[in-house]
């Protein structure tokens, strides 16, 4: 079961108010739950830690995840989520600084379903959102259930 949730992992606060302002800016409207390093996505996605005891059967709409991450990093999230049954088929958006041909390969080899460069400019980064929000959020039909 999916619920309509974003789950933003992001540990900069900078970008993730650019990203939540963005958010709001394009008029989505759905929540928005931020983790702030890669052990607080886990424990979120798995119900453990601070979010022990939550309905891991549903899960985020979509996760936007940042690669440079403390405590255990984007790709290592990645992994971890895609490993299992629960999280496997979540919809991944990757959202980095890094234009590193080696951090897009590995992404997408371990299951991310987009990857986006956090661009420098607002207004671009505006448009970005919108489209990515557009399309993930509103014209893609996920799965009801996983396997």
């Amino acid at each position: 079961m999916r619920n309509n949730n974003i789950l933003l992992v992001e540990d900069n606060p900078d970008d993730e108010a650019l990203m939540l302002r963005a958010l709001r800016k394009n008029k989505i409207s759905n929540e928005v739950v931020v983790a702030h390093d890669g052990a607080e996505a886990l424990d979120y996605l798995f119900g453990t830690g601070t979010w022990v005891g939550r309905d891991t059967s549903n899960q985020p709409r979509l996760i936007l995840l940042d690669l440079k991450l403390p405590k255990i990093d984007g790709l290592q999230v990645l992994t971890r989520l895609r490993a299992d049954p629960r999280t496997e088929l979540v919809p991944v958006a990757v959202l980095s600084s890094s234009n590193e041909e080696d951090d897009i390969i590995r992404s997408y080899r371990l299951g991310a379903n987009s990857y986006m460069r956090k661009l420098v400019d607002f207004d671009q980064f505006i448009d970005a959102m919108c489209q990515l929000g557009k399309y993930w959020l509103q014209l893609n039909t996920p799965p009801s259930r996983g396997r």
